[in-house]
């Protein structure tokens, strides 16, 4: 990569550092201050508490085992949410790099994501029946329709599902204005590790409002339990609804150092008008423009092949503990803490490989990890056998994560950033449509034929194939690692 052309108009913004910028447009800034690098971090662990409780382990439980209704109506939901993903997002990463305003969008997202998982406990306990497992107290009469209700709760919840999303891009988009090239991959780490410890505190902390108790540790005293309860709103009579706003609070408070102590150091001032027109016709340039980095494209299909079986694998789990290697029904939070407990771990030191390795190389040994463990979970012969392959995976499972935002970068401007982060969401948003319904077939379609065991083993070597296709399609991308730390 080329030495540096030109500097920053705001040096100030970084401490008065010089930042430099190299010919296509890639930032290499000094360490922005630990507290602002931290707070970075710290919403990862804020974001995927809503993702854990939300959209894993809770809503779609209430909705179809609670309250009867069908596993189509919450594939819908979350159809819309993904599409309109596909819709508004391409555009507004556009505008996001025209301006290099990166922080608005990620506030704007998150405080909306909050919000509407609110209404969805409200909505959910004045005008739906408070049914289902761990519900006590007494039921009172419904305040609205039923059916009002229920259309409510699905349009927070797609609403809330699709702000969630919407965040990510522009949240890592923020990476390179806070670090050099060479401690990428350890800041993007340090987020993915808190990113997994935010899913088990998440769990954690809403479960006794669901059941009065906590995995792994068993009953909370119901003086405590009644104390909790009285202090935060709609928790009042137990089962899963009740999860939402103590979720919507610790989102939110997680974020808040996000809020308050980052910024976006590189704006580009004096433009009173957003190009609106220039942004939607962007939207269509972007995959055309991605052929001028060598890699990128390609690196945006190995994306989505992984993608597709990781959100596959983890999104059906549980289900295989239960049905191919016989494990209790009702165990999920537990083996969700447990299997996210190792990740913690693994991401952090993930990162320290990127920046000795490099992302690409790194990624590369994080796949094959992947398949032989995916390997090792259909011919684990025991329980305990899959207790720790699951544990290997929960090791490298933050490996991706951390890996692929330092690799796009590599590949692509920094300036331009959040266009190809939004691709990325693109591409895993379509993987999370793809992977379940080839897993549905493969479970399905073999079930009466072969049995439960033999077609859930048949659903994890899709995945596996996925892992081996993605390996072999990042092959082809560049190792732009030393290049790129030669040009700081």
């Amino acid at each position: 990569m080329a030495s540096m052309t030109s500097t920053l108009s705001n040096p100030a913004d970084h401490g008065g550092a010089t930042v430099s910028i190299v010919a296509p447009g890639d930032l290499n800034p000094p360490l922005a201050p630990f507290r602002e690098r931290l707070s970075w971090a710290l919403y990862d662990f804020a974001n995927t508490v809503f993702s854990m409780n939300i959209a894993t382990l809770y809503f779609s439980a209430w909705l179809v085992g609670d309250l009867g209704h069908s596993n189509t109506m919450y594939a819908t939901v979350n159809g819309i949410a993904s599409a309109l993903v596909v819709v508004s997002i391409p555009v507004f990463g556009a505008i996001s790099d025209a301006t290099q305003k990166r922080k608005p969008w990620v506030v704007g997202f998150t405080l909306v994501a909050c919000i509407s998982t609110v209404v969805m406990a409200v909505l959910g306990q004045i005008g739906l029946p408070l049914i289902g497992e761990a519900v006590t107290g007494t039921v009172s009469r419904a305040m609205i329709s039923p059916g009002i209700a229920l259309f409510g709760v699905l349009a927070a919840f797609t609403l809330a599902n699709y702000a969630y999303q919407g965040a990510q891009p522009f949240d890592s988009a923020m990476l390179p204005e806070l670090v050099p090239v060479d401690h990428r991959g350890r800041l993007s780490g340090m987020g993915a590790a808190f990113g997994y410890v935010g899913s088990i505190t998440g769990v954690l902390l809403t479960f006794p409002f669901f059941t009065g108790s906590l995995p792994l540790i068993g009953a909370i005293p119901d003086r405590i339990i009644g104390i909790l309860r009285s202090v935060v709103p709609f928790t009042t009579h137990g089962g899963r609804v009740s999860t939402f706003v103590p979720t919507a609070l610790i989102f939110l408070l997680f974020s808040l150092p996000l809020f308050l102590f980052c910024r976006d150091h590189n704006v580009v001032h004096g433009k009173k008008h957003v190009p609106w027109r220039e942004a939607f016709r962007d939207v269509r340039q972007t995959l055309e423009e991605a052929k001028k980095y060598p890699g990128t494209v390609r690196f945006i299909l190995t994306s989505f092949l992984y993608q597709d079986a990781m959100g596959t694998i983890i999104a059906n789990m549980a289900l295989y503990a239960i049905f191919a290697m016989g494990f209790v029904k009702g165990s999920e939070a537990t083996l969700f803490i447990i299997l996210t407990i190792p990740a913690v771990i693994g991401s952090y030191g993930i990162g320290r490989l990127v920046d000795r390795f490099g992302p690409k190389r790194t990624l590369s040994w994080v796949l094959m990890g992947w398949v032989v463990l995916l390997i090792a979970m259909i011919v684990a012969p025991s329980r305990g056998a899959f207790w720790i392959v699951g544990a290997c995976i929960g090791l490298i499972y933050g490996g991706v994560s951390t890996a692929e935002r330092p690799l796009l970068l590599s590949l692509v401007p920094d300036v331009e950033a959040g266009r190809f982060f939004s691709l990325m969401v693109l591409s895993s948003r379509a993987a999370a449509v793809v992977g379940p319904f080839i897993w549905a077939l493969a479970v399905d379609g073999l079930t009466s034929s072969m049995g439960v065991g033999f077609a859930y083993r048949s659903g994890v070597a899709t995945v596996a194939l996925g892992m081996i296709l993605a390996l072999l399609a990042l092959r082809g991308v560049p190792d732009n690692f030393r290049r790129q730390v030669l040009a700081k």
